[in-house]
């Protein structure tokens, strides 16, 4: 189950820290998932990076995905993939992962959701919620109410990405956000650590105004 603060990799923000040092830094900081997501990395590169996530997220009890490579998801024993719209269909994707690990799909609209949860989808990420500068090719943001209309179309769970900062998360908590997929707001700062766990402070506060704790 998918639920909390959800951390993407992406090197070009890491601010001369290290994927170890960050990943260490998210864990302690109270992650239930990371993925793993370098879209200029090599195959060979995502093996030797999936294999220390693996390792770290093992030992922590952290979810670990990987990011649009089933083949490298496999390889690194991976609890799942995360597929965009252009990606292997989930139908595929299934086969070659089996039943029992994660498939996460990105949506951008309810009809996407719904399509995505048909197809066996183990989980949705939905966006973008804000603007967004990690991507160039981002969809018009889908906002507060957006995310509340894919809420009540879907069961499974919803994971809120795009332009995610701290202060936003217990308002999209409260929305329906299961959980809280975030790159840049978890590493434009000097202390990871501390950043994460306001996060998570924060999505906590707004799953308890939702009824769901506390």
């Amino acid at each position: 189950m998918i639920c909390g603060l959800y951390a993407i990799t992406d090197a070009r923000f890491y601010r001369g820290r290290t994927l170890e040092e960050v990943a260490r830094a998210w864990i302690a900081g109270g992650v239930c998932c990371i993925q793993l997501r370098e879209k200029d990395m090599t195959g060979r590169g995502l093996w030797e990076a999936g294999r220390l996530l693996r390792d770290l997220t093992r030992e922590a009890g952290v979810l670990f995905i990987v990011n649009d490579r089933v083949d490298v998801a496999v390889a690194v024993d991976a609890d799942g993939v995360h597929l965009g719209q252009e990606d292997l269909p989930v139908e595929a994707a299934r086969k070659i992962l089996g039943p029992d690990r994660l498939i996460g799909v990105s949506t951008h609209n309810v009809e996407e959701a719904v399509a995505a949860e048909r197809a066996g989808a183990d989980y949705i990420g939905f966006g973008p919620v804000k603007p967004t500068a990690t991507k160039a090719d981002t969809r018009p943001a889908v906002g507060v109410e957006g995310l509340r209309a894919v809420r009540r179309a879907v069961r499974v769970p919803v994971v809120a990405i795009g332009g995610i900062q701290v202060e936003d998360a217990e308002d999209l908590a409260s929305a329906g956000a299961d959980a809280l997929a975030v790159i840049r707001g978890l590493l434009d700062t000097d202390d990871i650590v501390g950043r994460t766990r306001e996060f998570v402070h924060n999505f906590q506060r707004g799953l308890a105004r939702r009824g769901e704790v506390g």
